[in-house]
C-alpha cells in the first residue's frame, strides 16, 4: 500500500511516500480503506521527536482518518499512528459511523480536534454559561471549534489569532472579541477585551504566550494546556499558583481512548451540533498523500485556517 513513512526524525522532508506493508490484523480493530487522513500539530511533534509518547522508526504518522470498512460502513476514527496510509487499523472504541449529513472533510475535523475542543472546555475547564474564556489559535482546527462550542454554551469568548483575517474569522464564528496573539502586551489586550481578568483560558503555544495568558487569569482561574506549538515548554512556580489560587491542567486526548463513555459522549454531541447547524467544522486545504511534507510546512508556518487533511486516494 502507499503510505508516508518516516525513517528518521527531522524536518518535513523526512516524510516520504513509499510502498509499505499492509497493517497486520489485531483483535478489536477494523481495517479501513482510508479516504482522508487528518494533519495535526501532534504529527509535527512526532516528526521532530518531541511528541508526548515516543515512537519507533520506521513510522507512519497520522492519528485520525475517515474511510470505509470491509462491510461498507463509512467511519471516522482515532489511531496511534498509521493514518497517513491507504489502509489503517481502527479500534472499535475510537471508531464511529459517520452520519449521512456529514462530509468526510467535516468528519475528519471532529475526531481529534473536535473531541479535544469539547473536552478541554467541558471536562477540563468545566466551562459554564456566562463565563469568559480565552481561546488561542482561534482560526485553527481546535480553536475554531472551541470558539463555536464555547459561544454555543453561552460563554463570552476572547479569541487569539495572529492576523487580521483570522481575527475576523473568529468574530464570525461567535467570539465576543479577537486579540492579536503576537502582541507583546497580550495580557493587557486580553484584560481590555474581557473587561478584566478572565476565569478560564486555553493555551497551546508555550513560552511567552503561556506566561501572558496565565497573567490574565482572575483569582481561582483555570488554565487548560494542550500543546506547545511555539516549540518552547513553560513552567509555573508554585508560589504563583498559590497567590491567586490558580489551577493549571494538562490535557492529552489519548488518555481518554480507553474510557468507555468520554469520547462516545463528546462525539455524539459534536455530530448533533453539526447536524443542527450550530457547529461548522472549518475545512481547510486538502493535499494529495504525497504532499504530506508541504502540509507540514504550511501548518508550521501557521498560514492555513481550519482543518488540514491528506487525500489518500490521490
Amino acid at each position: 500500500m502507499r503510505a508516508i513513512v518516516m525513517r528518521e526524525f527531522g524536518g518535513p522532508d523526512v516524510l516520504r511516500l513509499e510502498d509499505a506493508p499492509e497493517p497486520a490484523p489485531r483483535p478489536g480493530h477494523a481495517l479501513v480503506d482510508v479516504t482522508l487522513a487528518g494533519v495535526n500539530y501532534a504529527d509535527v511533534h512526532v516528526r521532530g521527536d518531541t511528541y508526548l509518547a515516543p515512537v519507533d522508526l520506521p513510522y507512519i504518522p497520522g492519528n485520525e482518518v475517515v474511510g470505509t470498512t470491509g462491510d461498507g460502513r463509512r467511519v471516522v476514527g482515532l489511531t496511534r499512528g498509521g493514518g497517513y496510509a491507504q489502509r489503517a487499523l481502527l479500534h472499535r472504541r475510537v471508531t464511529w459511523d459517520v452520519p449521512d449529513a456529514l462530509t468526510d472533510a467535516q468528519a475528519v475535523a471532529l475526531a481529534l480536534q473536535g473531541n479535544s475542543a469539547w473536552h478541554l472546555l467541558f471536562s477540563v475547564l468545566r466551562l459554564t454559561e456566562g463565563e469568559t474564556v480565552v481561546v488561542p489559535a482561534a482560526a485553527g482546527g481546535v480553536g475554531s471549534l472551541a470558539v463555536q462550542l464555547a459561544a454555543r454554551a453561552g460563554a463570552k469568548v476572547i479569541a487569539l489569532a495572529g492576523s487580521p483575517a483570522k481575527r475576523r474569522l473568529a468574530l464570525d464564528l461567535g467570539a465576543h472579541a479577537a486579540v492579536d496573539s503576537t502582541a507583546e502586551d497580550l495580557t493587557e489586550r486580553i484584560l481590555d477585551a474581557a473587561g478584566g481578568p478572565v476565569p478560564a483560558a486555553l493555551e497551546m503555544t508555550g513560552g511567552a504566550t503561556f506566561a501572558r495568558t496565565l497573567a490574565a487569569l482572575a483569582p481561582r482561574g483555570r488554565l487548560a494546556v494542550y500543546g506547545f506549538a511555539g516549540g518552547e515548554l513553560a513552567s509555573v512556580p508554585t508560589r504563583d499558583l498559590m497567590e491567586r489560587s490558580l489551577t493549571v491542567s494538562g490535557f492529552w486526548l489519548p488518555q481518554l481512548y480507553a474510557d468507555r463513555t468520554a469520547l462516545p459522549t463528546s462525539m455524539r454531541a459534536l455530530f448533533d451540533a453539526v447536524a443542527d447547524g450550530s457547529l461548522t467544522p472549518l475545512t481547510g486545504t486538502t493535499y494529495p498523500l504525497g504532499e504530506a511534507a508541504r502540509a507540514h510546512r504550511d501548518l508550521a508556518a501557521r498560514t492555513p485556517t481550519g482543518k488540514l487533511a491528506l487525500d489518500v486516494t490521490r
